[in-house]
């Protein structure tokens, strides 16, 4: 991660809003959809699920209006966030959230659901083309492969997920064959990668991300009913939970910090696959959501006390506007 000398922040509200509150947000939209699932297996009481959804969805509006303020008072500062790691990592999380939020509305107001979705397209797909072109002119430690790339380019994956109850199958077969290709090439990049040269501390919490896709592609394979698919998914997921668990120490040496933030999503997105696939599945979906509804909400309140205190952008040198 590259650190610059803080600039001067002019007067005006939200000149550096963070991106590094994004992941977080994103995490929190997991939790709600896995209690969402949750309550239609186990036959508890939806209102759950539905409240943390409506109070995640508030607070995703929020936070994207502040950053839209921002960049409306400077587009470039698109561009500047993008160069550094957490400002991709952050991005990424926001654009995933788009998509979560349209799957959180689609019960309710289904043709605003259904715009969301398209409009949290066209924005990943400006910001993929924004960060690629900072690729091609930036230097080549811009370049290595990092988990957030999930996130950047598997994470149309969340699209398909979403476009799959608005009776979108086309698209969501389109985003599912391609996005997988993409993340069997990062899985095998990132693997060679750390063979080579290891994890330095403060970035090791990012490796995390590399449970999503596995969850993510297991929950669009159930929802074309490809029930086997997506048991494979859920025993690829489990066997990187697992050494994520059992390396939890080596992962969390530095400290707290923001990147912490890519713990929730993978977590959440795990407990929803295997609270969908139910059978022998059922009981450690139940534990990973019980683990999720107790790490999710701690980590992110820690990250938006940060961004209330004014921190969180210093911390992670977010761009000013």
């Amino acid at each position: 991660m590259a650190f610059h000398p803080p600039k001067p922040v002019p007067p005006g509200l939200w000149r550096r809003t963070p991106p590094a509150v994004f992941p977080s947000i994103l995490g929190l939209f997991g939790l709600g959809l896995a209690w969402r699932r949750g309550s239609l297996l186990l036959d508890w009481p939806s209102v759950i699920g539905e409240i943390v959804l409506g109070a995640v969805t508030g607070l995703f509006a929020f936070a994207m209006l502040a950053y839209v303020v921002k960049l409306a008072r400077r587009p470039a500062v698109l561009a500047e966030d993008l160069t550094i790691l957490p400002g991709r990592a952050g991005l990424a999380a926001q654009c995933l959230s788009v998509y979560l939020a349209a799957a959180a509305l689609w019960p309710y107001v289904p043709g605003v659901a259904r715009a969301v979705l398209y409009a949290g397209l066209l924005w990943h797909g400006v910001v993929v083309v924004v960060m690629i072109a900072r690729f091609v002119r930036g230097p080549k430690e811009q370049r290595r492969v990092t988990p957030v790339w999930h996130l950047s380019f598997v994470g149309f994956i969340v699209a398909a997920l979403a476009a799959q109850p608005m009776r979108l199958a086309e698209l969501a077969e389109v985003i599912f064959v391609t996005t997988f290709f993409l993340a069997l090439v990062i899985w095998g990049a990132s693997l060679e990668q750390f063979r080579r040269e290891g994890v330095p501390a403060p970035l090791r919490p990012l490796l995390a991300i590399h449970l999503s896709p596995a969850a993510l592609f297991g929950l669009v394979a159930l929802g074309f009913d490809l029930k086997s698919l997506a048991m494979g998914f859920a025993g690829f997921s489990a066997a990187i939970l697992i050494l994520l668990v059992i390396r939890v120490r080596w992962l969390t040496a530095s400290g707290f910090t923001p990147f912490w933030g890519a713990f929730t999503f993978p977590l959440a997105a795990t407990a929803s696959l295997w609270l969908a696939l139910g059978g022998i599945w059922a009981v450690p979906g139940v534990i990973a959501l019980a683990a999720t509804s107790a790490i999710v909400p701690l980590i992110g309140w820690r990250v938006l006390r940060l961004w209330a205190r004014g921190q969180l952008a210093t911390i992670t040198n977010a761009a000013v506007a």
